[in-house]
């Protein structure tokens, strides 16, 4: 594991955590961060990627405001404190970090057919995004707010992407989770999903008790595992 600085088209120099497989790389994955920064649950999601074989990018896409290492509670979502960093955050800006990443993985020597986005929350949107941007091999959003807001780039999607979400999740109603997948299912276009019933918004965030179900996110990790060994290999 370590950290890496890229160069980012029309922006300031961006950190970045990577975490490297054992064998030369011959797939990569961005994962893209949550609200609350480049916390450890995020360097856990691309460690087990690297375990599982691929190189591994997490960019800090709030380097726009935020000095680099910046990390946020849950707290600071209430009390105001991520707004900022909230409001420079555009797709074009998220599209030129996601972009830069993939550039930093083929320097390393990943091909360009064998790349993933995956992310959580402000990045299960971004994923959905790089989905429709870049010729990816797989995408993978867990609980992206505002993709009900996007339908319009379904039918830019180039890739196959699974959606996960959660049932108790009070922001992403099932009234936005069925408009994302009738709007998938009308466009033809290959696409997974599941509902975790008993799960709520950030279930998967292994450093939060308050939201981490532990029996939802070992299921979804088994199907992320199962979906992308399909479609990178």
């Amino acid at each position: 594991m370590e950290t890496i600085t890229l160069k980012v088209e029309g922006a300031n120099e961006m950190q970045a955590y990577a975490a490297r497989p054992e064998a030369a790389p011959q797939k990569g994955i961005v994962v893209v961060q949550e609200a609350f920064g480049v916390t450890d649950h995020i360097k856990h999601v691309a460690e087990h990627f690297a375990g599982q074989g691929y190189l591994a990018v997490a960019p800090e896409v709030f380097h726009r405001t935020a000095e680099p290492g910046r990390v946020f509670q849950t707290s600071d979502y209430a009390s105001g404190v991520l707004k900022e960093h909230f409001e420079a955050i555009t797709p074009k800006g998220l599209m030129a970090d996601v972009g830069a990443s993939i550039e930093w993985l083929v320097a390393q020597g990943v091909p360009r057919e064998k790349m993933v986005v995956i992310g959580f929350c402000l990045g299960g949107r971004t994923a959905f995004l790089a989905d429709a941007t870049y010729p990816l091999a797989a995408a993978v959003s867990f609980y992206g707010g505002g993709i009900d807001q996007m339908l319009d780039k379904v039918p830019e999607l180039k890739a196959p992407i699974y959606f996960f979400w959660g049932g108790k999740d009070q922001g992403i109603t099932a009234e936005k989770r069925h408009a994302v997948i009738d709007a998938m299912t009308a466009s033809g276009k290959p696409f997974e999903y599941k509902v975790f019933d008993e799960a709520d918004h950030a279930f998967m965030r292994d450093i939060d008790p308050t939201h981490y179900h532990e029996a939802s996110a070992k299921e979804a990790w088994a199907l992320v595992d199962t979906f992308l060994q399909k479609h990178v290999g």
